[in-house]
């Protein structure tokens, strides 16, 4: 047997299930993974509470909303576990990577062999599971603004999962990096080589005495009408500000939407293509993924609830 977390109804974590199911078979082209560790998301507890945006109808696969109640986790990396037909390339007992993947919140998967990245040498459980949703995204925001070696990025909400990512990945390009977050984060900023700033009053002005060079690109990963208002004055170019999340202030500013919902790019393709680069990166230290908390499956409902109390810096990951 194997188990699914699920939720019961629309709602708050109390709405989460364990489930005892069949461990799945595989079809032609398909895999079966045990799941060692799974990325838990935002995303994932907007699926089940209802307040998920509205996502074209081509985007609802990759969004996870194509079921009544939605399956949770859309990352994870585990150990293969069996083969279907028409698989070449892959073995039992390979170490991979598990992205794209609906349903993660369980012990074993069933996906298509494309959803396989090989998992590098040195790369934890925890790193391997939590690292593509943020990380790929958090390198789709990079190339949309077109973030190159002489940049300065600012980067709005540089402590969260994505920001901290996608400042990383503007350092090795090598930008200079100017990151809104909390003070106490400021530390792990500058470990990283950015320059942190603290968000609120006067941002732009703070933001203008740590980079006296001027601004040339912005990746807003918070949603703050802040966000949005100091990128448009602190960068000329507006094409070359990303967003990732914000209010619908955001349409007809001229700016890099990032998303499921109309009007935005999922950049389904570009995720796809980076996906071992961005292993390579985090195989060879070249970005950090940042472990908040690991927390038991059985405990899927506690994890939700502290990822959405906020104050945690890092991903939460579950272990089955």
């Amino acid at each position: 047997m194997s188990r699914i977390v699920r939720p019961r109804a629309f709602g708050g974590p109390e709405v989460l299930i364990v489930q005892d199911v069949d461990v799945p078979t595989p079809g032609a082209g398909e895999v079966v993974v045990e799941v060692r560790a799974v990325g838990v998301n935002p995303l994932d507890w907007k699926l089940y509470s209802g307040a998920f945006h509205e996502v074209d109808e081509d985007e609802r696969d990759a969004a996870g909303l194509s079921e009544p109640l939605p399956s949770l986790g859309v990352e994870c990396a585990g150990v293969v576990a069996a083969l279907g037909s028409d698989v070449e390339g892959v073995a039992v007992g390979d170490e991979v990577i598990v992205y794209p993947v609906t349903g993660a919140y369980s012990d074993h998967v069933v996906v298509p062999a494309m959803s396989l990245t090989p998992k590098p040498a040195g790369v934890s459980w925890e790193e391997a599971g939590a690292m593509m949703l943020a990380g790929l995204t958090a390198m789709h925001t990079i190339a949309a603004a077109r973030v190159v070696g002489g940049d300065t990025v600012l980067i709005h909400g540089g402590a969260g999962g994505v920001g901290l990512i996608a400042a990383q990945l503007a350092i090795h390009a090598g930008a200079d990096v100017v990151a809104t977050a909390a003070l106490r984060n400021h530390n792990l900023l500058r470990g990283l080589g950015a320059i942190p700033v603290t968000y609120g009053d006067g941002l732009a002005d703070r933001v203008r005495a740590a980079a006296p060079q001027g601004v040339t690109a912005a990746i807003d990963t918070v949603g703050s009408n802040e966000a949005l208002e100091v990128s448009l004055e602190l960068v000329g170019d507006r094409s070359r500000i990303a967003s990732i999340t914000g209010s619908e202030r955001r349409f007809g500013a001229g700016i890099k939407l990032i998303g499921y919902g109309p009007g935005q790019d999922a950049g389904t393709e570009y995720r796809l293509s980076a996906r071992s680069r961005l292993a390579s990166l985090v195989g060879g230290g070249d970005v950090r993924i940042v472990i908040a908390r690991t927390i038991a499956l059985a405990d899927a409902a506690e994890a939700h609830r502290l990822g959405q109390a906020g104050g945690s810096t890092g991903k939460i990951v579950l272990r089955p």
